[in-house]
């Protein structure tokens, strides 16, 4: 087995953003002939998440156009791991960040960005993701001339960093033969840029996006639409077919995952992939062939709870 080491060399950390691999699943997937089941591995980006991708597109549009510079503090709502993203690409980019999130996201995302400088304020954990975006709304009416305001869920950067780079890459890396994408509503912007360029260059192609089964869910990053403030980027109609996935598959498949895969992956990640293997399955039955790419939008890891860092140690 021949591996490869370096994907490039780069001036800067935030160059080395994107090319993420897929990696073949072939323990949690049915095998059957003509069906391939990949996970498009976005942990992998150096912020260790999918949202480093949307990140880096907010903030350079933002740096080239002139609404960002280091006069102003970069301030956004984030259930982590956006937040995670824009903490390593402001340290990075020598931009200061604040971030509202709600208290109970994994204490994971929260050290991680606290160790790249970023302020965080806490929301009301019962208000999830859309009490933090209110708040921050709040925050930045007070003071708009100190703050820019990405807004990563009405941003058009958002899936246009997907439109032009996890669709094109998809194309390139399976051009014909991929018959399903899936991925996760959160933001949307995964979904909506990707699916946006498939239907435009690969019209064959069958858009899934998935979404917690229930409003009250354990899904950490995904949006239960009809009970959620929805997003301005958001397009019901682009993806061709919405799943609605348990809190308890998507738990379990990640368990599997790691298990009989050697992928550690998270929650959300797990629901994608439980969602494709479902396709596998229905395609399967029907004696059809297919080749399905799941998102992987982070490890499972992200989900730990660290030990604390110290200074100083005592022996």
């Amino acid at each position: 087995m021949t591996a490869r080491y370096l994907r490039g060399r780069f001036d800067s950390i935030a160059e080395a953003v994107g090319r993420t691999p897929l990696v073949r699943l072939r323990h949690v997937a049915p095998q059957a002939p003509g069906i391939a089941v990949y996970a498009k591995l976005e942990y992998a980006n150096p912020g260790g998440s999918v949202k480093d991708r949307a990140a880096l597109r907010m903030i350079s549009d933002a740096m080239a156009d002139g609404r960002l510079d280091r006069s102003k503090v970069l301030i956004d709502s984030t259930s982590g791991n956006t937040g995670v993203a824009y903490s390593m690409l402001g340290a990075a980019l020598g931009v200061k960040i604040q971030l509202v999130m709600p208290s109970n996201v994994s204490q994971a995302r929260k050290d991680i960005a606290n160790a790249f400088g970023t302020e965080i304020i806490y929301s009301d954990p019962m208000e999830g993701s859309d009490g933090a975006i209110e708040l921050v709304r709040a925050i930045v009416a007070k003071e708009p001339s100190r703050f820019f305001y990405p807004d990563q869920y009405s941003n058009p950067s958002n899936p246009l960093a997907h439109f032009e780079g996890t669709g094109p890459e998809l194309i390139e890396a399976l051009g014909p033969r991929l018959t399903h994408f899936v991925a996760g509503l959160g933001t949307s912007g995964t979904m909506m840029g990707t699916a946006r360029r498939l239907r435009q260059d690969a019209p064959h192609v069958h858009c899934v996006a998935v979404e917690p089964q229930d409003a009250l869910h354990g899904l950490e990053g995904l949006k239960h639409m009809a009970s959620s403030l929805v997003p301005p980027i958001y397009d019901r109609a682009l993806p061709h077919e919405h799943r609605g996935i348990s809190t308890e598959d998507g738990w379990d498949m990640a368990d599997r995952v790691v298990a009989e895969e050697g992928l550690h992956v998270g929650h959300s990640s797990g629901a994608n992939i439980f969602a494709a293997v479902q396709i596998a399955h229905e395609l399967a039955a029907r004696g059809e062939g297919g080749c399905i790419v799941a998102i992987v939008c982070d490890r499972g890891d992200r989900y730990f709870a660290p030990l604390r860092w110290e200074k100083k140690y005592v022996w």
